[in-house]
């Protein structure tokens, strides 16, 4: 059994949902300080969080994930114990297994390989690691990130170990996530008898025509990475229950996720602007889930498409599709964030699953791109 395979199922075996860390990160120091790490452990609102670092010296190449999983579903729907790693048909089987305790184990045997082959390496190496990524991540990465920020740490590149190939490992890597944005609007009416609609002000209808104008508007082109932006209803709630009360007030829910070719200030300022067209009174809630990030093409890039197209013979395709990610907080300290993993067809599923043959081949992939970034 290679070392990569042995150590994701040590990891899948701890069974670490989301803030839990069951230990996963102390099994990890005990692989890194022998390698001459410095590990620190940032504890925060019941969430385990590790900042190691090897050296001092620029650039610092960060590799980035979470310990923490989602939770398991029905039990009696798994075909094997999400936490006993199981191997069959080619594949290993636990929660963890694509998203992403593979990735890790990938990322500390790559680092364990490149500094018994480069020990004098120029450079630094850090891993920045949270059990707060599948949760409200209020507590994980930012944290230290803003411990990072603070004692004016440098960062140069970084990788995330998220899945993010979708046919084959290495098809696509994201070199970015959309931002993410969700409102509460409150239309305010006049509940009343809906047989004397005279006497009250339906909230649904003041507020459908100003929802359908929001829905049709175009928020910007998006650009070169990125798709336009998208306004989405996610709830609308109103009325008590009856079907003879106009209801006083509706209440809608909606996200934006949008690009770098919009800003949080100017998407606000534009809702406000269609509502205040119309003849209601309104408030929004709004939430910033994430803002957007970018990594052009570059050195980061070139390095990591290099690696897979030596490991895999693919070209890989830069995306910034999917939901956020822990990408956002690091993002802002780090000009350099791109992330990549394994095939993501079974995350967060019942039997979520890798194939064996992708494992050690991640592991490679990881360890030529530090060789491609430091020597």
């Amino acid at each position: 059994m290679s070392k990569t395979l042995a150590l994701t199922e040590e990891l899948i075996a701890l069974s670490s949902v989301t803030p839990e860390d069951k230990g996963c990160q102390r099994r990890l120091i005990e692989l890194l300080e022998p390698l001459g790490f410095k590990c620190e452990t940032i504890e925060s609102g019941g969430v385990t969080n590790l900042w190691a670092r090897r050296g001092t010296a620029q650039p610092l190449v960060v590799f980035a994930g979470h310990t923490d999983v989602v939770p398991t579903g029905p039990l009696d729907q798994w075909h094997s114990n999400p936490f006993v790693p199981t191997q069959r048909d080619g594949k290993l089987y636990g929660r963890g297994a694509a998203d992403m305790k593979t990735s890790i184990a990938a990322m500390i045997v790559a680092v364990e390989e490149f500094v018994a082959a480069h020990p004098a390496h120029p450079g630094s190496i850090a891993f920045l690691l949270t059990s707060d990524e599948e949760g409200p991540a209020t507590d994980g990465t930012v944290i230290v990130c803003d411990m990072l920020k603070a004692r004016n740490e440098q960062l140069d590149y970084c990788i995330v170990g998220e899945p993010t190939s979708t046919e084959q490992l290495g098809d696509v890597i994201k070199n970015g996530r959309r931002g993410s944005m969700s409102g509460k609007l409150i239309i305010k009416g006049v509940q009343g008898h809906i047989a004397y609609p005279q006497l009250a002000k339906n909230p649904i209808h003041l507020g459908a025509p100003a929802l359908a104008e929001l829905a049709a508007e175009k928020w910007d082109d998006g650009n070169e990475y990125y798709l336009p932006t998208s306004w989405q209803m996610s709830n609308i709630h109103a009325g008590t229950g009856a079907t003879n009360v106009i209801p006083g007030e509706v209440v809608v829910d909606f996200n934006f996720r949008f690009s770098t070719a919009s800003t949080v200030e100017g998407l606000q300022k534009r809702v406000h602007a269609i509502l205040n067209k119309y003849d209601f009174e309104y408030d929004i809630k709004w939430t910033i889930g994430g803002r957007p990030f970018l990594t052009p093409r570059g050195k980061l890039s070139d390095a990591l498409t290099t690696a897979i197209k030596a490991e895999t013979g693919l070209d890989a395709d830069l995306s910034t599709t999917g939901g956020t990610s822990d990408g956002r907080f690091i993002a802002q300290i780090c000009p350099q964030v791109i992330e990549f993993g394994p095939p993501n067809g079974s995350i967060h599923k019942i039997d979520e699953h890798i194939e064996l043959r992708y494992i050690d081949p991640l592991k490679n992939i990881y360890r030529r791109t530090l060789e491609n970034l430091l020597l």
